[in-house]
């Protein structure tokens, strides 16, 4: 009997394990509510109807480029906000930052903003990667990775990552690779032209 019970109490918790893993389809976000990153399956292009997506709230940091000055999504309300994280460190990110300037560039008259978060980093390194390349959106320095805490359950070791945010801060897609201006800026226009 003893025996029977281990084993009834073993197949119960696997199956609570196997149930709370569980998503509907291969969303990487639950529907509404807060964002929560779930394993895409191998997918590193992520995409979100409106009625699907997750809102990010509470991300903030300190300032890369002033120090002391704390920086965050709440600066830009009513944006749509281009994630990007990224460190000095990282060859794909060196690839990828003229490409997220260009975007910034086109994207920013009409209500974008890219914002950087650098992790794993040193200060000098990337302020020096921040100022050689002539960026001119702003980035969150975050060596430890804890303003991604917001991108609940968001694997803090894939960089670069890009997430692109619409106009109320919710998930509409998410890139767990490094992006080309011409994959990226089509993305973020299309978000920035949905309705308000």
């Amino acid at each position: 009997m003893k025996k029977l019970l281990v084993r009834l109490g073993l197949v119960a918790a696997t199956l609570a394990l196997v149930g709370g893993c569980a998503t509907q389809g291969d969303d990487a976000v639950a529907t509404g509510g807060e964002f929560t990153f779930v394993s895409p399956g191998g997918q590193t292009r992520l995409f979100y109807a409106p009625d699907e997506r997750g809102r990010v709230s509470g991300m903030s940091g300190e300032s890369l480029l002033e120090e002391g000055k704390q920086l965050g999504l709440d600066d830009y309300k009513g944006q749509v906000v281009v994630l990007n994280i990224w460190g000095s460190w990282c060859g794909p990110c060196r690839a990828e930052a003229d490409d997220l300037q260009a975007v910034q560039d086109k994207a920013g008259p009409k209500g974008v903003q890219v914002l950087g978060i650098n992790v794993r980093d040193s200060r000098t390194a990337a302020v020096d990667f921040h100022r050689d390349r002539g960026l001119t959106y702003p980035s969150i320095y975050d060596p430890s990775g804890r303003s991604l805490l917001a991108l609940r359950q968001f694997p803090r070791s894939t960089v670069p990552a890009t997430i692109v945010l619409d106009r109320q801060h919710r998930v509409a897609a998410v890139f767990l690779t490094a992006m080309l201006e011409s994959e990226l800026l089509p993305e973020v226009e299309k978000v920035a032209a949905e309705p308000a």
